[in-house]
C-alpha cells in the first residue's frame, strides 16, 4: 500500500506548477487539486483593478485552499495540490499590501482570517517549490497558457513576487515546518523526454525520504508514458 502523501507545489505565476503536479499525479496515482483560478468569481475584476480587488481575491483564495486541505485529510490515498496555503500570506498578501493595494487593516484582517482557518488543518507532508531568478521566462509561459485574465500581468508585477520567492524555500522550512524541495526551473521543461523522466526521478528520490523501505514509491514511466 502506498503511503498516504499530501504534496503541494509552490512557485510564481508560470514557473510550471500545474504541469508538474499533472505529472506527478498520473505517475504516482495521486488525486490532484487544482489551484482554484478558474472558479475564483473575483479574478477577472482583480487584474482590472487590483487596488480594490486585492483583499477580497486573498480570501476567495483562502477559503478554497483550506477546503482543499479538509478535502484532502479525508481522502485515503496520496494528493499533489497546485500551489500552497501559505503562499499567499507569506507572498502575495505582503507583496500586495507592499504595493499599496491591501491597507495596514486589511492585511491585518487578512493574517487574522489566516490563523483562525489554518489551525488544525493538515498541513503538506512534502512541497515542491519550482523557482527561476529569470522573468521572461515566467512571462513566456504565461503567454504560452494563454489565460485572458493573465494577459495584464508585467515584468515588474513577477520581479516583485519574486522577491519573496528568492527566500519562501526558508519561510517554508523555519517558519512553517515544511519538507521542501527546491528546483531551479530556468531552463527546464518536464513534459517530454529525458528532462521528465530526470524530474520524477527526483521527485520519487524526495518522497522516499523519510519512508519506511517497506512504502516504496514507483519510478518506471507506466506504459504509454515513455
Amino acid at each position: 500500500m502506498q503511503p498516504k502523501l499530501f504534496v503541494a507545489m509552490a512557485g510564481n505565476i508560470g514557473a510550471g506548477k500545474s504541469t508538474a503536479a499533472k505529472l506527478i499525479a498520473r505517475h504516482f496515482g495521486f488525486e490532484l487539486f487544482h489551484e482554484p483560478v478558474v472558479e475564483n468569481r473575483f479574478l477577472k475584476e482583480y487584474y482590472g483593478d487590483m487596488k480594490r480587488w486585492s483583499f477580497t481575491l486573498q480570501m476567495e483564495f483562502l477559503l478554497a485552499r483550506v477546503e482543499h486541505h479538509k478535502s484532502i485529510d479525508r481522502l485515503g490515498g496520496g494528493c499533489v495540490q497546485d500551489r500552497t496555503l501559505i503562499e499567499d500570506p507569506e507572498v502575495f498578501a505582503k507583496y500586495l499590501h507592499g504595493l499599496g493595494n491591501m491597507s495596514d487593516n486589511e492585511l491585518d484582517l487578512y493574517f487574522d482570517y489566516f490563523k483562525r482557518f489554518n489551525e488544525g488543518v493538515r498541513q503538506p507532508d512534502k512541497v515542491i517549490f519550482l523557482h527561476t531568478p529569470d522573468v521572461n521566462v515566467l512571462l513566456r509561459r504565461i503567454s504560452e497558457r494563454g489565460r485572458e485574465e493573465e494577459s495584464g500581468i508585467t515584468a515588474d508585477f513577477l520581479r516583485g513576487l519574486n522577491s519573496y520567492y528568492d527566500t519562501f524555500d526558508l519561510v517554508a522550512s523555519r517558519k512553517y515546518d515544511m519538507d521542501i524541495l527546491k528546483i531551479d526551473v530556468t531552463d527546464r521543461d518536464f513534459r517530454r523526454g529525458e528532462e521528465r523522466t530526470r524530474f520524477l526521478e527526483e521527485i520519487r528520490e524526495f518522497f522516499q525520504h523519510g519512508l519506511p523501505e517497506s512504502n516504496e514509491l514507483p519510478f518506471a514511466l507506466p506504459p504509454g508514458e515513455e
